[in-house]
């Protein structure tokens, strides 16, 4: 069966791959299913514009492409083998470069090469024998490869899971509703937006540290206490997916041992007490494919004490 012919015969299924289970539909899991090694499906046109989000699932060894919350694309991979695992976690893109050459696997090849970590892990074009087989990248098909990297910029959400589960549509998180109560009085936060004039917003709430930092471009531009009314004992991550006059719409995204479905748990009504000069600054920079985590472990480790990486800075 053609990449061809897949595309077609299933880019109206992929349209369901929205609804608020955190499983993967069985009619679409099932024709998913019949993907080959090197096989893709791609159907931007289902949603034209909007913010990227790529979940790579470990266990089934696919690649699922969202824009603007809608799945466009699905793509066997290979991820990494025994000794050099995948990790999993929430990351984000630091470079692109479509002619990339590796300076540690013997010059190898890595075409439309996506770098997930300064460690050595992106997502690139290569070989896939129906299995894992990497050092720890994901290998896409060649054609797919090109076709996501012209669809992505730096600073899109990747998360890596071990499971099969989607995005889930989500209310807006408590933690973010703006609020009259302030955790501390006078002005407790920095805010310096020119350090980075644009490129796409990470927010990370650390409930150890009661502190939220916001990175634009990887790039810290402030940062303010929190106060919280529950405390906070695992990690949740969201993306931006629209604003409109409804207001706020976010997607869950899957995280490692996370059973949770789209209902609103605990952690999701958990309220943020933040300044109001803070709050207010804030809302400036939030654009649909703001990265929304939410962890109970300190920001100096940018660790959730998992193996679970939690945001990948740029560094200098």
């Amino acid at each position: 069966m053609t990449t061809r012919r897949l595309t077609c015969r299933l880019a109206l299924a992929l349209t369901f791959a929205t609804t608020a289970s955190a499983q993967v539909p069985p009619s679409i899991d099932g024709r998913i299913e019949q993907l080959k090694p090197g096989e893709y499906i791609w159907a931007p046109e289902i949603a034209p514009v909007g913010p990227v989000t790529v979940i790579v699932s470990l266990a089934t060894q696919k690649a699922y492409a969202y824009r603007n919350g809608v799945p466009i694309g699905v793509s066997t991979v290979s991820t990494g083998s025994d000794g050099h695992a995948t990790p999993t976690g929430v990351f984000t893109v630091l470079q692109k470069d479509a002619d990339h050459v590796s300076n540690v696997y013997k010059d190898a090849q890595m075409p439309f090469m996506q770098r997930l970590t300064w460690g050595g892990i992106a997502m690139h074009a290569g070989n896939l024998p129906g299995y894992p087989a990497s050092h720890g990248c994901i290998r896409l098909p060649p054609a797919f490869a090109k076709l996501l990297f012209g669809i992505t910029r730096l600073g899109i959400t990747v998360v890596i899971t071990q499971d099969a589960r989607v995005p889930v549509v989500a209310a807006a998180p408590s933690i973010l509703a703006a609020t009259s109560a302030a955790p501390t009085s006078g002005k407790d936060y920095v805010w310096n937006p020119t350090l980075s004039p644009k490129g796409p917003v990470s927010i990370v709430v650390s409930g150890r540290d009661r502190r939220m930092i916001v990175l634009r471009n990887g790039i810290e531009i402030g940062s303010s206490g929190i106060a919280v009314d529950v405390p906070i004992d695992r990690t949740s991550a969201f993306t931006l997916q629209s604003i409109d006059t409804g207001g706020e719409h976010w997607l869950r995204l899957p995280l490692p041992d996370d059973p949770r479905t789209g209902e609103l748990s605990v952690e999701d009504r958990t309220k943020g007490y933040l300044p109001e000069g803070f709050r207010t600054a804030l809302a400036t920079v939030m654009t649909p494919g703001t990265t929304l985590l939410v962890t109970r472990e300190t920001l100096a480790s940018a660790s959730t004490g998992t193996p679970v990486t939690i945001i990948e800075a740029t560094g200098q």
